[in-house]
């Protein structure tokens, strides 16, 4: 951008000038449609037939090819700018086009991709993706947001269109020309809540039931469900702890995605995004068993997963592909489960041959990645997550960055699934192999020569080509009884509308409600306004210091850490800006979901009464016919009248019920002030039991009040109902 050019506002102020510009005087960029104030511009069009394809400072960029391209093809007169002008005219005099959706065209046409899909049309059909649509859109692709990244100031774009804009050396936001601190530009971090709810709009559809098989699993009853620490162990939480069950019934050196039919207890399998707290419940659903090490296979049969926890500095992760470093090379004496300094060089031996053999055969990996991995842009906020299938294309050794040798292996997706921080409908096709600079100095390179044993298929997707390897490791059949537990699940599953799943993932870490005027901190939590700004005792920022002597000292800054992680957001919390267009999107899904309950009642209801008149009608004319002289059946309406009154006197106090179980927001103790929310939450759950005491036995009480805590608990795909 030239020195001083700043474009107009929303009301259509110019930024530089500050005065009002009329019609006139603006002239529109014909790549971001922005109003630019004619006056001010530093090199404004010299003709008027140049106004048509100009480009405005922020635009004009020779990073920008399809845009330089574009604007000397007009400005030569050639073919292409007499198309392109052409093109944008008809889009212009298209009167049955919105505002919005010529905008649209008009990037879609500029950036050379063409017209709009009839697939977006389509999409307007569905009501969540119209509410998504008009509430989240990339100001620079106009599209929803691919890997969606929150800046500081509220506003929400693509991963790669943020990171194209910093690379221009803009540290301005698009939006409102808000300063982007350094950190945030260098290093931004995904909203995993955005993703998981584009996603979940995207797809739509609800958890289906899978036929019955005969299942095979590993007798392991005996452990209890969790991790569990014996009375001989001496250091706190889970240092010494025991593995519990094992929830799936495939071996432990099994290949591949883990199915359906091994997976007994949820009758779903292992799917990509599901997340742990720890490794060790990682290790309970067979996504990564070993808890510490990094890699699981065998020298001779080949590595079935790995994860990325930020062990080695010489890893970088590119989301659909990464660059791994293998294991080994660290002195370990002393009893020691790591070591951050490297000792010696790597070699291809043990876990690192067994990465060397799936590379050579072609075997699927399972890949987990961990919140420890603070390098990559791709790592989950907080836990473990299951991020998919993945295959070694390529492995080497090279000098690291501690100066020993290292093994290193390149992995790249190949997952029918979609990855976790996409909004794709559809999973992995073939891609090209990246370009690896470091292969240039790399020695003993190998590469897989035969066709990979997992390989991809245009009927089937990312399929076995050959028979999977046969398993070391046998197991015992047997029909385990979770059969109730697996259809309570499935029920409760398809009975939670769209709406209420998505509003269930924008809930605010720390009251667990649905957000009010949601945060986007730097380091991606999402959180209420007033529950963030009420989290910090003190309110200021800075601390005063003072000598003894009385001389004044330079004032310290106070450190504030985001609620969720260790993240110094006090810069943030200064000026925190709402994202409004978050804000904007739960608002339109409870209005719906709103509307929704309110059609459902109404139908219940004229249902309802349209069956009490009926009755009405049948009694009074068979006590018409009973007694002809009136007083038999005016005695009989009586009755039926009395009758129905007592129908109504109950239903006051289901209303009563529903309205305790159903209290909104307003009516509660802002989040700030309260002390102790699992307290309240105990305090309300025993409310409920105790209203609802004299209707309902105590085991149906203790029932609703497990129902009330798993609905207080933010949703997962791994939750499932206490068995009765």
């Amino acid at each position: 951008m030239a020195a001083g050019d700043l474009p107009c506002n929303g009301d259509g102020v110019c930024m530089k000038c500050r005065a009002p510009s009329s019609e006139s005087d603006s002239l529109l960029c014909r790549t971001c449609v922005t109003p630019w104030h004619v006056p001010c511009l530093t090199a404004p069009p010299a003709r008027m037939e140049d106004a048509l394809d100009w480009l405005c400072p922020d635009c004009s960029q020779t990073d920008h090819p399809s845009a330089a391209a574009g604007a000397v093809g007009s400005s030569s007169g050639g073919e292409a700018g007499d198309d392109l002008i052409a093109a944008i005219r008809a889009i212009e005099n298209d009167g049955s086009l919105t505002e919005k959706e010529k905008a649209k065209k008009r990037q879609a046409l500029v950036s050379g991709g063409g017209a709009v899909d009839d697939g977006e049309e389509e999409k307007k059909g569905d009501d969540v993706m119209s509410i998504l649509d008009e509430s989240f859109n990339c100001s620079f692709c106009m599209r929803l947001p691919e890997r969606p990244v929150t800046t500081p100031c509220g506003h929400n774009f693509c991963l790669k269109c943020f990171e194209k804009w910093i690379g221009q050396g803009k540290l301005q936001c698009a939006n409102c020309r808000a300063s982007i601190p350094h950190k945030f530009a260098s290093q931004p971090r995904i909203n995993s809540t955005l993703v998981v709810a584009i996603r979940m709009a995207k797809s739509a559809k609800s958890v289906t039931a899978r036929t019955g098989h005969v299942y095979h699993f590993m007798r392991n009853d005996s452990r209890p469900e969790k991790a569990f620490t014996t009375e001989r162990a001496k250091k706190a939480g889970k240092a010494n702890a025991c593995s519990g069950q094992i929830f799936v019934t495939v071996p432990p050196d099994h290949f591949g995605p883990i199915p359906a039919e091994n997976d007994p207890k949820m009758n779903r399998g292992l799917l990509v995004g599901d997340s742990w707290d720890d490794r060790f419940e990682c290790r309970q659903w067979g996504a990564h068993l070993p808890h510490v090490a990094g890699i699981a296979g065998q020298s001779k049969y080949g590595a079935q997963s790995v994860a990325l926890s930020g062990g080695y500095e010489d890893d970088e992760d590119h989301g659909e592909w990464f660059l791994y470093t293998g294991s080994g090379g660290r002195d370990l004496s002393g009893n020691k489960r790591t070591n951050k300094h490297q000792a010696f060089d790597q070699k291809f031996e043990k876990l690192n041959q067994a990465l060397r053999v799936s590379c050579m055969e072609g075997y699927p990996v399972r890949v987990v990645r961990s919140f420890k991995e603070k390098r990559s842009s791709y790592a989950p906020e907080k836990g473990v997550r299951y991020d998919g299938i993945y295959r070694i294309e390529k492995c080497w050794q090279k000098i690291g960055i501690q100066g020993f040798k290292v093994c290193r292996y390149l992995f790249v997706r190949c997952d029918n699934e979609p990855a976790p921080w996409t909004s794709d409908e559809h999973g992995d096709r073939p891609r090209p192999l990246p370009v690896i600079k470091e292969l240039k100095g790399a020695t003993d390179v190998t590469e897989r020569k035969g066709t990979p044993s997992w390989d991809y298929d245009e009927a089937k997707g990312w399929t076995w080509m050959k028979p999977p390897p046969i398993s070391r490791s046998p197991v015992r059949t047997g029909d385990p009884n979770e059969q109730r537990r697996v259809r309570k699940a499935i029920k409760n599953a398809q009975n939670t509308s769209i709406r209420e799943r998505l509003l269930k993932e924008f809930s605010c870490l720390l009251c667990r409600k649905v957000m009010v005027s949601p945060l986007t901190t730097p380091c991606g939590h999402n959180f209420c306004k007033y529950c963030l700004m009420g989290a910090y005792s003190d309110p200021s920022f800075v601390r005063e210091r003072g000598a003894s002597s009385g001389r004044s000292l330079r004032a310290k800054k106070i450190v504030k850490k985001c609620p969720s992680c260790p993240v110094d957001i006090s810069d943030f919390l200064q000026n925190p800006q709402v994202n409004r267009e978050l804000m904007d999107l739960i608002e339109s899904l409870k209005r719906k979901s709103e509307e929704e309950k309110e059609q459902e009642k109404e139908v219940v209801k004229g249902d309802e009464d349209g069956d009490s008149d009926d009755d009405g009608i049948d009694d009074a004319e068979e006590a018409e016919n009973q007694d002809a002289s009136g007083d038999a059946g005016s005695e009989k309406l009586s009755e039926i009248a009395s009758v129905k009154d007592k129908k109504s006197d109950v239903d006051p106090n289901v209303s009563q019920d529903t309205e305790l179980e159903e209290g909104g927001r307003e009516g509660e103790a802002a989040p700030w002030k309260r002390s102790n929310p699992d307290v309240e939450d105990q305090s309300v759950t025993r409310k409920r039991t105790k209203a609802h005491a004299p209707k309902q036995s105590p085991k149906k009480a203790k029932t609703s009040s497990n129902d009330v805590d798993r609905d207080d608990s933010p949703s997962s795909p791994l939750s499932v109902p206490a068995q009765d």
